[in-house]
């Protein structure tokens, strides 16, 4: 993978490939419609984001040096591809929501 937008079409590629919807992750892995799409159109996420996402589609991270092929069956990534780490200012407002969904606010109640 060069850039976000090669991983965003993969992730559209195997959501269909499994037969889901966008809708769909919030059951999956805890992420509403409108953020999942915003990943989908290629904008920049959290590493976090990304590996849950990755995880609701039955995908995995492979990194590997530059020239050799990871396995058919993951994703591969430069280990200078920092777009798709999410160092940017870009990151998904809504993040602490969904986190929310899956820990809970922590206070017991």
């Amino acid at each position: 993978m060069k850039n976000i937008n090669e991983i965003a079409a993969l992730l559209i590629e195997q959501r269909k490939k499994l037969g889901i919807e966008q809708k769909d992750m919030y059951m999956r892995i805890g992420m509403k419609q409108q953020q999942y799409q915003r990943i989908e159109a290629g904008n920049d996420v959290k590493l976090s984001t990304l590996l849950r996402v990755l995880e609701g589609l039955d995908l995995e991270l492979s990194i590997v040096p530059k020239g050799r092929k990871a396995a058919s069956t993951s994703v591969e990534t430069a280990a200078d591809s920092q777009s798709a780490l999410g160092k940017g200012k870009n990151e998904l407002a809504d993040d602490s929501d969904d986190l929310n969904f899956w820990f809970g606010s922590g206070n017991g109640s």
